[in-house]
């Protein structure tokens, strides 16, 4: 069963071309990407270790955006890219985090909704990114990659359903959307995820 929502805005050919014309500019901040969405599961453990229910998928989650950083690492290390020694600031991140609310149950649903969004665009994304590949490898490797980011960005809208109304959930899901969608669609084109 589906339970997130598609983002309101497609991401512009612009962005597709940006990506394949500096690739390893985009792998060194996908790589950021997938320590940062590791960080964010487990962030969100130790945020809210009372929320037993959700426990275990954002552990899942936490350690399935870790692999993907490896394998991320290791298509780097192939290519001979070395990890920066900083992690870049994400200016959508940034954007989608400084319109979250402030209270504890507010801020709980908000982040586990901006989890899908984030995951939402990260499979759109990277299917644009799979068949945009001349490479057949790394064409397979960002369509599996698309299928589990469309799988965590119906998880993160499952995980809230288990504490808030369903229309609480998809209201505040479809604001975060269109948030998201004026935010991506006002970014500077550049070869990054976001």
């Amino acid at each position: 069963m589906k339970y997130n929502l598609d983002v309101a805005v497609a991401s512009k050919p612009e962005w597709v071309e940006a990506v394949m014309n500096d690739f390893n500019k985009f792998l060194i901040d996908h790589a950021d990407c997938e320590r940062k969405a590791s960080a964010f599961s487990m962030g969100m453990v130790a945020k809210y270790p009372d929320r037993l229910e959700i426990i275990p998928e954002l552990i899942e989650i936490g350690i399935e955006e870790l692999e993907h950083f490896q394998q991320v690492y290791n298509l780097m290390v192939s290519r001979g890219i070395s990890l920066p020694h900083k992690i870049e600031e994400d200016p959508y991140l940034k954007l989608l985090l400084k319109i979250c609310h402030s209270g504890r149950n507010e801020r709980f649903l908000d982040r586990m909704l901006i989890g899908s969004i984030v995951e939402t665009r990260g499979a759109e994304r990277f299917k644009l990114v799979a068949e945009a590949q001349t490479d057949p490898e790394l064409a397979r490797f960002y369509k599996l990659l698309w299928v589990s980011e469309a799988k965590h960005g119906n998880v993160f809208v499952k995980m809230a359903l288990n504490y808030f109304p369903e229309d609480q959930v998809y209201d505040r899901l479809k604001w975060w959307v269109e948030r998201e969608g004026e935010i991506i669609d006002a970014l500077p084109i550049r070869a990054a995820l976001h």
